[in-house]
């Protein structure tokens, strides 16, 4: 899930084109705060918003760009299951031992293309990939066509940097997504340190949409 920008960025996937080694990188990945989500505090205050975002029923969930498959793990831990997807081998097979036991698989692919054939889900989550996908309108029609009808995206997103800010704004993501969705739910996350495990000073949010 990550690709720093100016010291300050977020992780992105090991789906995108970074020039980051993904499965070198795997070990110590998780070494991050908002990655591992080791710290019980960064922990809980994501499986607060998880729990404000996801459906309250179980559902099946499709964990696009998963990493080592930390929010995958609390999504599990909720009672939902999870397909999750990231192009580096070495992630994949720490997330599968992550979530070994839960009702949980995991696929080497494409997070833009995910290969999940004609299964369909109740919820599509990515977090710090969309910014780094060259044609980002196309992907958010192809993630839309993954949901059953009444399904959401909760996309996790933002701007990072100061001296070459990368990222996507809030009001450009709603814009690509308004011929696709019914309703559109921008939260902020900029103002919470907890998810970070550090004070942060640039746009990060979180958008809900349902289909």
């Amino acid at each position: 899930m990550t690709n720093m920008t100016n010291g300050e960025g977020p992780v992105t996937g090991a789906n995108t084109d970074t020039g980051t080694d993904w499965d070198a990188a795997a070990a110590s990945f998780d070494d991050e705060p908002d990655h591992g989500l080791r710290d019980p505090e960064v922990s809980q205050a994501w499986a607060s918003r998880l729990r404000s975002w996801l459906p309250e029923r179980a559902s099946d969930l499709l964990d696009l760009g998963c990493g080592t498959g930390s929010l995958s793990l609390l999504a599990a831990e909720q009672g939902h299951r999870v397909t999750g997807v990231d192009r580096s081998p070495a992630m994949v097979d720490l997330a599968r031992a992550k979530l070994a036991g839960r009702d949980a698989a995991f696929l080497v692919g494409d997070a833009a293309v995910p290969p999940v054939g004609e299964e369909r889900f109740d919820v599509v989550l990515v977090r710090h990939v969309l910014w780094t996908l060259p044609d980002p309108a196309r992907v958010l029609r192809h993630w839309a066509g993954l949901l059953r009808p009444g399904g959401r995206l909760v996309l996790v997103e933002g701007v990072w940097g100061t001296i070459s800010p990368v990222g996507i704004p809030a009001d450009r993501l709603t814009g690509l997504l308004a011929p696709l969705v019914g309703h559109v739910r921008v939260e902020q996350l900029s103002d919470d340190d907890r998810l970070w495990g550090k004070a942060v000073h640039d746009e990060r949010y979180a958008l809900v949409a349902r289909v």
